[in-house]
């Protein structure tokens, strides 16, 4: 948001002075694609200041789930066809980085998880098809 208030919106204010300068507005494609710019950059700005303004801060330490997974909770589960094991933390959409083991808690694997247990078993529909995981640890880090 910093770099979109601070670069982006002046660029965008003086591409769109400049495309003025050149005269006629009505067949000016610099002028409309600046504008068209302009128009896709204070969208943005406004989405990021909404999201701010509604986000809270969940200390996952601070959970009490009795030992079930939810928001925030960090879990070890295994494939029971392959064997491997992942460990991934359910955080929110905003949040989600496959690469630092975050998944959304809309995710198909988190829907799956949420209010499960060590021991328990889930069922896994995703695109690439339905998988088996036991769920071997559940932790609030």
């Amino acid at each position: 948001m910093h770099r979109l208030k601070t670069v982006e919106r002046p660029e965008v204010i003086n591409a769109i002075a400049e495309a003025r300068a050149q005269g006629d507005l009505s067949e000016n494609a610099e002028y409309d694609a600046a504008r068209e710019r302009q128009g896709f950059i204070e969208g943005r700005i406004q989405e990021l200041e909404s999201t701010l303004s509604n986000a809270q801060i969940i200390n996952p330490a601070e959970l009490d789930a009795a030992g079930q997974a939810v928001f925030g909770a960090t879990v070890e589960i295994e494939d029971l066809e392959s064997g491997e094991r992942l460990t991934y933390q359910i955080v929110g959409d905003l949040e989600a980085d496959i690469r630092a083991n975050m998944i959304s808690v809309s995710s198909p694997v988190a829907r799956a998880l949420i209010g499960k247990s060590e021991g328990d078993v889930v069922e896994v529909r995703a695109p690439a098809g339905v998988r088996e995981y036991e769920v071997c640890s559940v932790s609030y880090e």
